[in-house]
């Protein structure tokens, strides 16, 4: 648990410096649990993300940019009718817990002065957003409705009263002294860490984990030394927000002595979130929504896999080919030595040098000259079939490098492009077309993602097949550089410059690297060559193409680069 309460003391820090007496300008609710707002304060625009996302629940300031609905929902609209235009008084945390509180001062429905609190509980799954007019505490709509039925301490639903979490009897650290600690904790039980978090308020694991780590194998009292000496950290605001990648990324207001890893430090706390949350919300919603398009394509993968298998085991049938023709022939040769009823017969083999004999099976139902001329049909079925299972094998292979092309293409989609990829699957005939799809008008036009080179050049990617094609065949120039991963499902990029830089044709490699499937390799090869290099054979599925005269370099993914790189 990362944003645990002394992270909002922090992050509830930040967000005064930066809001307050800011006015609200503009509201918007992008995804089903997440709120932005707009708030102009010291002279600039600033976006506050308020998210009680189940998994990724936070508050903090954001340089992200989303995708706003076309119709806003109704506690979207609500918020706006209540919010905008009011000035944020002030920025408070409810004790120590992950209960960030802003105070809004604004004018209601008749013109009359009206306060109310806009409060983000950050708790997991039971994650909400509340709006409460404050003088009668009352609640006029949440993001999450709780009924008395799911919760017996409190009801969440317009127009009843607020009523706090329960509240849980922790010592507070920021008060806390030697004796404090040293009461608090059993030192004799052993799990330090453990008694550290149920015996303080706002502790997370994380923290008590450091605590026990600095402070070694020794006694109590060095436990306690360590406890208040990372808390004075706390107390005074003294933070060095972290990132901390090993076998997976974590992030915390300090850095994490007990964590081993790559560490790197940010200027704010809302840039070490921007960073770390960077894509994973989104990727969660796009699992999400294109979870059963996912399933639908691996079983289409996974069907053509066993196509394969059987095919190669037809083609070895097939090859026997020439054994058939040889037996029909040496039996038609020997019909003489052949009655009906025999279950083979042994026979002079002429075309082997020795002269020595072959046994062939026969069919004692059928006469002799039958049993010939089904060796002769079988031959003639085995021969016609080479051709026709080599054609089945390579189409099947084909279907395989496409369907895992999307595979990958959904591990970094948005919304939007899942939308776009749905699309295509319809157009190419794996599902059916919605109705929705059929309205769509024919020339909207797909939308592509813009990136800037160091020196000033524009990047074009297209993160689905609609897009590559569009990109490729329609925006960019013919004299203008063209990259892909070398032999890698991935994206077109496209440099809108027909002389780049070194420079710029590496960082345009290392997006291209970034949206392929391999994004978690090292030393990824990357092909560049013209775009008039690159040709889309006649009949070629969606986002494939053929191209020549390419050079390579070799680039691994960084994803620091890419996101520094995006308009």
């Amino acid at each position: 648990m990362s944003f645990d309460g002394l992270f909002t003391r922090n992050m509830t820090k930040e967000l005064n410096e930066n809001l307050i007496h800011g006015r609200i300008n503009k509201i918007h609710q992008p995804y089903k649990n997440e709120i932005i707002l707009v708030i102009r304060a010291n002279g600039k625009n600033h976006k506050v993300l308020l998210s009680a996302h189940p998994s990724y629940s936070r508050v903090q300031l954001t340089a992200e940019n989303y995708d706003n609905p076309s119709v806003p929902p109704m506690f979207c609209m609500l918020l706006r009718k209540h919010l905008e235009g009011s000035i944020i008084e002030g920025i408070s945390q409810i004790g120590l817990d992950r209960m960030i509180v802003f105070e809004v001062k604004g004018r209601n429905e008749i013109g009359d002065i009206s306060y109310k609190q806009l409060i983000v509980e950050i708790m997991g799954r039971h994650s909400n957003i509340i709006l409460v007019d404050k003088e009668r505490n009352m609640i006029l709509d949440s993001i999450k409705h709780i009924s008395p039925s799911m919760n017996t301490h409190r009801t969440v639903l317009p127009g009843h009263t607020y009523v706090l979490p329960p509240q849980q009897d922790k010592i507070d650290p920021l008060e806390a002294e030697t004796v404090d600690v040293l009461r608090a904790l059993d030192f004799n039980s052993g799990k330090l860490d453990k008694q550290i978090v149920q015996s303080f308020a706002g502790i997370s694991p994380l923290y008590a984990k450091e605590v026990v780590h600095r402070a070694g194998i020794g006694s109590g009292a060095a436990i306690a030394e360590s406890f208040l000496s990372l808390i004075a950290h706390a107390k005074n605001f003294d933070i060095a927000p972290t990132l901390i990648t090993a076998d997976k990324e974590t992030f915390y207001w300090m850095d994490l002595q007990h964590l081993g890893g790559e560490k790197q430090t940010f200027p704010s706390l809302s840039e070490l979130l921007d960073r770390f949350f960077y894509q994973k919300a989104s990727r969660d919603r796009v699992k999400q929504q294109g979870n059963d398009l996912e399933r639908f394509i691996r079983n289409e993968r996974d069907k053509n896999i066993n196509k394969i298998t059987k095919l190669e085991r037809t083609l070895d049938d097939a090859q026997q080919a020439d054994r058939y023709q040889l037996l029909g022939e040496l039996l038609t040769s020997n019909l003489y030595a052949v009655e009906r009823g025999m279950t083979e017969v042994s026979v002079v083999n002429y075309y082997d040098e020795n002269g020595e004999s072959i046994t062939i099976p026969l069919n004692p139902q059928k006469s002799p000259s039958d049993n010939a001329q089904n060796y002769f049909s079988r031959y003639q079925k085995a021969k016609n079939a080479i051709k026709i299972v080599h054609e089945q094998i390579e189409k099947a292979q084909e279907e395989i490098v496409y369907l895992e092309q999307l595979l990958q293409q959904l591990e970094s989609a948005s919304t939007k492009d899942v939308e776009e990829i749905r699309e295509e699957l319809e157009e190419e005939g794996y599902l059916k077309v919605r109705k929705q799809t059929k309205k769509k008008k024919a020339n909207m036009k797909p939308v592509l993602e813009q990136y800037t080179s160091t020196d000033g050049t524009k990047i074009l990617v297209g993160k689905n097949n609609k897009q590559n094609d569009y990109l490729t065949n329609r925006v960019a120039g013919r004299d203008e550089v063209w990259l892909h991963t070398k032999d890698i499902p991935g994206s077109h990029v496209v440099i809108k410059s027909s002389n780049p830089t070194d420079e710029t044709i590496k960082e345009a490699a290392n997006i291209a690297a970034y949206f392929s499937k391999a994004r978690e390799s090292s030393s990824v090869p990357v092909d560049f060559t013209e775009v008039k290099q690159v040709k889309k054979p006649k009949g070629a599925k969606p986002g494939f193409v053929i191209y020549e005269g390419q050079q390579t370099v070799y680039v691994t993914p960084d994803l620091d680069l890419v996101r520094s790189l995006k308009d």
